[in-house]
């Protein structure tokens, strides 16, 4: 099995990758820069959604290509990582949280498109994507069993919620969100989870907690404070992946739900 892993800012490596080749990996959508190695006995492939030195910012991240690529090679699961920030007031920072939900109703792209591979008429494949939760659960066992055989805290299941970015959001938004029940939030992942499950590969997410939601405590946590979990995140989310590539191996996870298509 070759799994997929997908980070994001703050990790344009993946520390263990053995024997790691770059490639560029051509799709419709674009190239793609991808590394292609090892971690133990698993073959893996490695992207950064920003690319070396944060090239892309949110709304610029090549969301299709990244999803046509990791198909190209033939990835069989992906395991994806995200910096978040909390709207839970209790919530430790420097936590992680392994996602079982989704708030993602604005389904568009950064450039305004709707999130889809289906964008040509009567393309082979093309449909809806049916489901009742958003994210691999032999995934998301992998990442909580991973996080806690590293021996890091792990929150079991939270909602994502994608925001546009790539600035941060106004209080009154992170009250909005609140209210539907998301539990952090960042500027990439509600894409690649749709766009994964489209394409018929399993995916699952863990977050990083750098700071406190705007309003969601009284003080606004310091941007340095931010910076410097953003920078440990690293560390982590290392340790997570190489207890969760060989589990996550060896789970032979399914494509979540059922794309009913109309070939």
């Amino acid at each position: 099995m070759r799994i997929g892993i997908v980070t994001g800012s703050g990790t344009y490596r993946l520390p263990g990758l053995e024997a790691g080749e770059a490639r560029s990996v051509e799709t419709r959508e674009g190239a793609v820069p991808v590394t292609v190695g090892r971690v133990g006995d698993v073959e893996v492939v490695h992207l950064a959604r920003h690319r070396d030195g944060h090239e892309l910012v949110s709304h610029q991240v090549t969301h299709r290509a990244n999803v046509l690529a990791f198909r190209e090679l033939g990835v069989d699961a992906v395991l994806a990582v995200t910096v978040c920030g909390t709207c839970d007031p209790d919530a430790a920072l420097g936590s992680l949280v392994v996602f079982d939900d989704l708030h993602f109703l604005a389904n568009r792209l950064g450039d305004g498109s709707l999130c889809t591979l289906h964008d040509e008429p009567g393309a082979p494949g093309r449909g809806h994507w049916v489901f009742e939760d958003p994210f691999s659960p032999a995934l998301r066992t992998a990442l909580l069993e991973a996080a806690r055989a590293a021996g890091l805290e792990a929150r079991d299941g939270g909602c994502y919620g994608h925001v546009d970015g790539p600035r941060f959001n106004t209080k009154a938004e992170i009250r909005s969100l609140r209210a539907v029940g998301v539990t952090a939030v960042s500027q990439t992942a509600g894409p690649e989870t749709v766009l994964f499950a489209e394409a018929g590969i399993p995916y699952a997410l863990i977050g990083f907690q750098t700071d406190y939601a705007n309003g969601v405590r009284d003080e606004a946590t310091p941007v340095q404070t931010l910076m410097d979990l953003i920078a440990r995140s690293t560390t982590d989310f290392a340790a997570v992946l190489t207890e969760a590539i060989p589990r996550a191996a060896a789970a032979d996870p399914q494509p979540v739900g059922t794309n009913l298509t109309w070939d």
